[in-house]
C-alpha cells in the first residue's frame, strides 16, 4: 500500500481529468482543504513527536530547511503542490522547471513512508486534487497529450520511488531523522498554504471548516 496508493492517486486524479473534467473548483478547493489538514495532522501528530524524541537539538533547524527548500522549489514550480496553477497559454513544450520541482518534491515526500504507513494515506488525498488540478492546466494549455502522459505518469512514480530509495539504501538510516525533518518542513509549509488558500480572501465557511476538522479527526484516528 505504500507503493499504490501515492502512485495509484496521481493516476486517478489524472484519468477524473481526462474524462469527467471537473468544471467547479469550489468542490476541488474542498477537497484541497481536507486534504491539507489532513496532512499538516498527520505531520504534527505522527513525523513531530518521533524527531524530537531524539533530543537532537538541531533538529528544529532541518525542519527549517525544508521550509526554506520547499519556498525554493516553489520559485520554479509556481506553486503547483498545492494546487496554484494559472493561466491558459499554449504550451509548445514540456514546462521543465515546473517538473524538475514537482519531482523532486514528490520524491522526497516517499523518504518517511516507510517507518509511518499512514502518510502514505495523507501524500495520497494530498496527490488526487493537485493531480486533477495539473492536468486540468494542461488540457487547457493544449499541451500535448504524449507530453501531458508522460509527466503525469513520472510525477506518479516518484513518491514510490522515495520510499523504495529509502528501503534499498539502508545506510541512509543513518540519516533518517534529518531527512525526515526536512520533510516535515516541507509537509508544513504545503499543508497550511493549502489550508489558507483554499478559501477565497482567507476567509473560512462552514462547508471548509468542516472539511478541514473532518482531516484532523481522520488522522487523529489512524
Amino acid at each position: 500500500m505504500n507503493y499504490i496508493l501515492p502512485l495509484f492517486s496521481v493516476i486517478l486524479g489524472y484519468l477524473i481529468a481526462l474524462v469527467i473534467k471537473p468544471k467547479k473548483r469550489s468542490n476541488l478547493k474542498l477537497l484541497l482543504a481536507f486534504s491539507g489538514s489532513f496532512l499538516l495532522s498527520l505531520t504534527v501528530m505522527h513525523l513531530l513527536p518521533e524527531v524530537y524524541e531524539s533530543n537532537d537539538s538541531k533538529i528544529g533547524i532541518f525542519i527549517m530547511c525544508g521550509i526554506l527548500f520547499q519556498i525554493i522549489l516553489e520559485f520554479f514550480s509556481k506553486g503547483a503542490e498545492h494546487g496554484h496553477v494559472h493561466g491558459h497559454d499554449k504550451m509548445t513544450q514540456l514546462p521543465w522547471l515546473l517538473f524538475i520541482s514537482l519531482c523532486i518534491h514528490a520524491f522526497l515526500e516517499g523518504f518517511p513512508v516507510g517507518h509511518h504507513h499512514h502518510l502514505a494515506y495523507g501524500i495520497a488525498i494530498h496527490h488526487l486534487p493537485i493531480a486533477i488540478i495539473l492536468t486540468t492546466f494542461f488540457i487547457n494549455a493544449e499541451l500535448n497529450k504524449i507530453a501531458l502522459f508522460f509527466f503525469m505518469l513520472i510525477f506518479a512514480i516518484m513518491t514510490p520511488l522515495g520510499t523504495l530509495f529509502s528501503e534499498i539504501f539502508p545506510a541512509l538510516n543513518k540519516y533518517y531523522l534529518q531527512i525526515t525533518a526536512v520533510v516535515i518542513g516541507i509537509l508544513f509549509h504545503i499543508s497550511s498554504t493549502i489550508i489558507f488558500e483554499s478559501s477565497e480572501g482567507h476567509k473560512f465557511n462552514i462547508a471548509k471548516v468542516s472539511m478541514i476538522i473532518f482531516g484532523i479527526l481522520l488522522a487523529w484516528i489512524l
